[in-house]
């Protein structure tokens, strides 16, 4: 895993039990799933569109800059997630290596519903 990500997870892992008057990450777990999926929503949507100003305004250094921010705001409230929820972010990586090599359109035909 990334240095940046382990370390990350390692904080969000120990802040999960913090002070919710002191730790953000606290906070949002103290008000629950809900509370954080309603910011993975914010983020997700805040990301999709920033991406599309980015692609209206190619080369602006400030558009990619936002976007780059913003995608770093959902992987964060997504590790909040996984980590109220008890799933390791390292299950996450072996799903993503697991699908190393594969096309994308078959892995996908792999999940579809069987009749």
């Amino acid at each position: 895993m990334n240095d940046t990500l382990e370390r990350l997870v390692k904080t969000l892992h120990t802040r999960r039990h913090a002070d919710p008057d002191t730790s953000y990450v606290a906070k949002l777990h103290h008000r629950g799933l809900n509370k954080i999926l309603e910011k993975i929503g914010e983020e997700s949507t805040e990301m999709i569109l920033a991406a599309k100003d980015v692609e209206q305004a190619s080369g602006d250094e400030e558009k990619r800059l936002e976007l780059v921010k913003e995608t770093a705001d959902l992987l964060f409230h997504s590790l909040v997630a996984l980590s109220h929820l008890d799933v390791p972010f390292d299950d996450v990586l072996a799903e993503l290596e697991r699908r190393e090599g594969t096309s994308g359109l078959v892995e996908k035909a792999s999940r579809a519903e069987k009749p």
